[in-house]
């Protein structure tokens, strides 16, 4: 496909009472340091990064290479290879790719009661208008096929046009669903997890049995839990295990050795030195503040 292509459309009543049709469509690749909008933009559609847009229609933006950045009224992000933007009408916002590096964009605009009903539902809404479907070659093929109708003089191309906006539109939201179960079942996997290493933190317990016990690899597990926590699951285990040595440091009537073996630390000595990286002190020196306090 060359650098650029744009068509904006001509809708009669009749297609409009279709129930989805499309206005216009396009492709840009915009080089490193190229201007940006290009100045072929129509005037009801030209923005800059500083005075910014609002459209009286949806338009879905998709892009395939480069990344840059995004706002509107309700969200910004710095968006990367492989994002759809929904952009809503009456809604104010702006994008640009990145100078330095540039990016490809498809766009489409769209109206009509369907995409409205859609919105209204939830299926897609302004506080998310950004999604990470990665560069999928059916999405491509999906603009690329309503490009090439727009080059045709056909005018029963229309319907067609919007029979593949609306098929667009399905694998959108089936991708957000998806995305969004995946998220609950990792929330779900990571919480399992944090229960399990509470439960067991006086028990021969390991990372590796929780990952047994959720019924995942470890591989994957020790990834989603770092990902998701910030730590990997043996550190998390650690630190709990040194916050429950806190609490415990308070009972004079235990000794550091006693506390050491009911949390299954190898060693006294190992305890000790992982409760002074962890704190910045000794259990010893622990115990004499916490019992002055």
């Amino acid at each position: 496909m060359k650098n650029e292509y744009y068509k904006y459309l001509c809708v009669s009543e009749e297609d409009a009472n279709w129930g989805l049709y499309v206005l216009y469509v396009g492709y840009t690749s915009v080089a490193a340091h190229a201007q940006y909008p290009q100045e072929y933009y129509p005037s009801h559609h030209y923005f800059t990064w500083k005075s910014g847009r609002i459209l009286d229609e949806y338009q879905i933006l998709y892009i395939t290479r480069g990344e840059g950045y995004f706002e509107s009224d309700s969200h910004k992000q710095k968006v990367t290879a492989g994002t759809i933007i929904i952009l809503f009408p009456g809604e104010k916002h702006r994008y640009i790719p990145d100078p330095d590096i540039g990016w490809d964009e498809y766009w489409i605009g769209i109206r009509g009661s369907i995409i409205d009903n859609h919105v209204h539902h939830k299926f897609f809404n302004r506080e998310n208008p950004c999604i990470n479907i990665g560069v999928n070659e059916k999405v491509v093929d999906l603009f690329n096929l309503i490009i090439d109708k727009t080059r045709g003089k056909n005018k029963e191309d229309q319907p067609m046009m919007s029979g593949v906006a609306l098929h667009l539109l399905g694998i959108l939201y089936y991708m957000v669903k998806q995305k969004s179960q995946e998220s609950e079942q990792k929330d779900l996997i990571i919480n399992q997890a944090r229960d399990l290493f509470s439960s067991n933190i006086s028990k021969d317990f390991s990372p590796k049995m929780a990952a047994d016990q959720l019924k995942i690899g470890y591989s994957l597990f020790r990834k989603l839990f770092k990902n998701y926590t910030g730590l990997s699951p043996g550190q998390y285990f650690i630190q709990v295990k040194i916050e429950k040595a806190k609490n415990l440091l308070e009972d004079q009537s235990l000794s550091i050795k006693e506390i050491a073996y009911d949390l299954k630390f190898d060693s006294c000595f190992y305890f000790s030195k992982l409760f002074k990286q962890k704190t910045g002190m000794s259990p010893t020196i622990y115990r004499k503040k916490a019992d002055t306090c």
